[in-house]
């Protein structure tokens, strides 16, 4: 197993995105399968709220959607499901895809949110992968009973930690 090597770690905030930056010691095209396998996001995550994949098949196009189960502990019933839309796939470019979840009716509805990988290669084994949190289209009835972000900036540090931990596995 190769070691993650992590040469460079940032992270910004803006009114309504935080991101962070990272290089990871492997292809841009070996990034972007481990990022559109759903299956490896819940060992990517840095919260702890991803809890599995509902549904397994990689992300091939927009639009698609695709299931996680979740947890967190503020939620009214603990465990629950998000309904996730990818939104960007250029691949080995960007992905990223907007996150909801179905209503009462079943109805899929979605809060506003985007998480967003951008892969620039730095060469024929290293990517700097810029992830982006976006709340810009949350509507104000959602920011009454949600903060935003609702987590603090290292988690989207730590995600990318996760993520070249992963590819460093394969």
């Amino acid at each position: 197993m190769r070691r993650a090597a992590m040469t460079k770690s940032a992270h910004t905030e803006a009114e309504d995105n935080v991101s962070a930056e990272l290089t990871v010691a492997a292809p841009a095209a070996t990034v972007f399968a481990v990022l559109a396998d759903p299956t490896t996001h819940a060992a990517i995550d840095g919260t702890g709220w991803v809890q599995e994949s509902v549904d397994r098949a990689p992300l091939t196009e927009a639009g698609q959607l695709f299931r996680m189960d979740m947890y967190h502990p503020n939620h009214p019933n603990g465990n629950y499901q998000v309904v996730n839309k990818v939104q960007v796939l250029e691949l080995p470019r960007a992905i990223g895809w907007l996150t909801g979840s179905r209503d009462d009716s079943g109805e899929l509805e979605f809060g506003g949110w985007i998480w967003r990988y951008d892969l620039v290669p730095l060469g024929p084994d290293e990517t700097e992968v810029a992830l982006t949190y976006d709340w810009s289209a949350v509507p104000q009835s959602i920011r009454e009973y949600i903060q935003f972000p609702p987590f603090g900036p290292e988690h989207l540090t730590n995600s990318l930690r996760h993520l070249a931990e992963v590819v460093a596995g394969r």
